[in-house]
């Protein structure tokens, strides 16, 4: 009974170097791992109080008196080459004046472009052009396509 318990410990332990020696093989014919790639970072978009914003809800236009805002953003792209948002931009009517105005909404599609490294923190790259279509009605004197310079 002996030599049956030895031959199954040998068998056992035969097994096991094997099945060390198969799984050391087999990783050692593997590519050896590289780094993990990182996605590239994401532009941002500067606010008034020169916040760095990625997909924000808000955004005001008119960082002076406010009489210009985006509201209700919904992005649908946020990327190194774009953003693309659908919302809508509040603007003063200003009439009498502006203090005694009124707001009126009008909705539009926004696109961020022109990514460059921002003069705050270059390591930051943010959107230096925002472009808006308003796609109804808009203010007077507005085009159906308005673009902006963003501050840096």
């Amino acid at each position: 009974m002996r030599s049956a318990v030895t031959g199954t410990a040998v068998i056992l332990a035969v097994g096991a170097l094997v099945t060390a020696a198969m799984t050391t093989a087999t990783a050692s014919a593997s590519p050896p791992a590289g780094p993990a790639k990182a996605d590239p970072p994401r532009p941002v978009l500067v606010d008034c109080t020169w916040h760095k914003n990625v997909r924000p809800a808000d955004f005001i236009l008119a960082c002076g008196d406010g009489n210009s805002r985006l509201i209700g953003l919904h992005w649908s792209q946020w990327g190194p080459h774009g953003a693309t948002a659908t919302g809508v931009n509040m603007v003063n009517d200003c009439d009498p004046y502006c203090a005694a105005g009124r707001f009126h909404a009008y909705p539009v599609t926004v696109r961020l472009d022109g990514p460059k490294p921002w003069k705050k923190d270059p390591s930051v790259e943010h959107y230096t052009r925002m472009s808006l279509t308003y796609t109804g009605a808009r203010p007077d004197a507005f085009k159906a396509v308005m673009i902006y310079p963003l501050w840096d």
